[in-house]
């Protein structure tokens, strides 16, 4: 009995783990790209008609350096895509298997990184919910089990409260 709560699991783990590799190979292969507004388009050539030149230019920003931004990237991308958790995303971005960014570049890239962590707890939950069939528990445990999702409580409970 106990072998076969060990197998199920770890068949479990094995299809979690195929489905997260043919995610990354699909939006590697098929990266979300984004056509421009029209209307901002037509805004951001009037704005730049009425734009008087300045006297004084303002200091620029300062520089990120560009492996910052290339994890900033990769992040949006997984967030995006995969709909991880803060806490996957730099796992991901700092494995050996993964991006192998450096720990600066990944914490950069997780605190900059323009997503809702409980939406992308709510979007993974679905996902269980509707691809494997699994119970509102276990797809909780998923989420905030540390050889799962990695959500925080409160983002796998507003997954929770919000599904169908």
């Amino acid at each position: 009995m106990e072998e076969k709560k060990q197998s199920k699991g770890k068949k479990i783990l094995k299809g979690i783990g195929i489905f997260f590799l043919i995610m990354i190979v699909i939006s590697v292969l098929f990266p979300k790209t984004e056509e421009p507004n029209n209307q901002t388009q037509a805004t951001q050539q009037e704005t730049a008609q009425v734009q008087e030149p300045k006297e004084q230019e303002q200091p620029e920003a300062p520089s990120v350096p560009k492996e910052y931004e290339n994890a900033l990237k990769k992040a949006q991308t997984y967030s995006d895509t995969m709909y991880m958790s803060k806490k996957g995303l730099y796992e991901q971005l700092t494995s050996e298997y993964g991006e192998q960014f450096p720990a600066e570049a990944a914490q950069y890239a997780v605190d900059n990184v323009n997503a809702d962590f409980k939406e992308n707890a709510l979007k993974k939950a679905k996902t269980y919910q509707n691809d494997m069939s699994m119970s509102k528990q276990a797809i909780y445990d998923q989420l905030v089990s540390e050889y799962g999702e990695q959500f925080t409580e409160e983002e796998a409970q507003y997954a929770i409260n919000n599904l169908e």
